[in-house]
C-alpha cells in the first residue's frame, strides 16, 4: 500500500434558502417527503421507512407525519420559511403530511395535487379477487 496524503472531507456549507418546495409522494405502502429549492435541487428528504416503520405500517398516516416532521426540521435548519407543497399518489399520508408541515411553522404558499390521472391510457390490470 502506498502512503499518500490523508483523505479530507469536504466541509458542508450552510445554505440559506428562504423559499422552496416540498413534494409528498404517498402510496399505499410508503410516503416519501422531499424538500427542494425552487430550481428542483434536492435539499433534504425523509421516508416512513427511515423512521423505523416496517411493512404495512409504512403506509399509515402516522408514519407519514413523522417523515414530514423530519423533512421540515431539516428544511428549517437551512433557513427555509416559505414552501409550496405538491402532493402525489393515492395514500393516506398526504393530508397528514400537509398538516404537520403547517404545524411546523413554515408558511405555505400553495398546496397542489399533481397526481397523474390517465385519460383512458393503458388497459388496467385484471380485477382483484379476494
Amino acid at each position: 500500500m502506498a502512503k499518500g496524503k490523508p483523505k479530507t472531507r469536504k466541509k458542508r456549507v450552510k445554505r440559506n434558502i428562504v423559499e422552496g418546495r416540498i413534494y409528498v409522494r404517498s402510496s399505499f405502502n410508503n410516503t416519501i417527503v422531499t424538500v427542494t429549492d425552487l430550481e428542483g435541487n434536492t435539499l433534504a428528504w425523509a421516508t416512513s421507512g427511515i423512521r423505523g416503520f416496517k411493512g404495512t405500517k409504512k403506509g399509515t398516516a402516522y408514519a407519514a407525519q413523522l417523515a414530514a416532521e423530519d423533512a421540515c426540521r431539516q428544511a428549517k435548519d437551512m433557513g427555509m420559511r416559505e414552501v409550496s407543497i405538491y402532493t402525489k399518489g393515492p395514500g393516506s399520508g398526504k393530508e397528514a403530511a400537509v398538516r404537520v408541515i403547517n404545524g411546523q411553522g413554515l408558511k405555505i404558499r400553495l398546496i397542489r395535487d399533481v397526481t397523474s390521472v390517465p385519460h383512458n391510457g393503458c388497459r388496467p390490470r385484471k380485477r382483484r379477487r379476494v
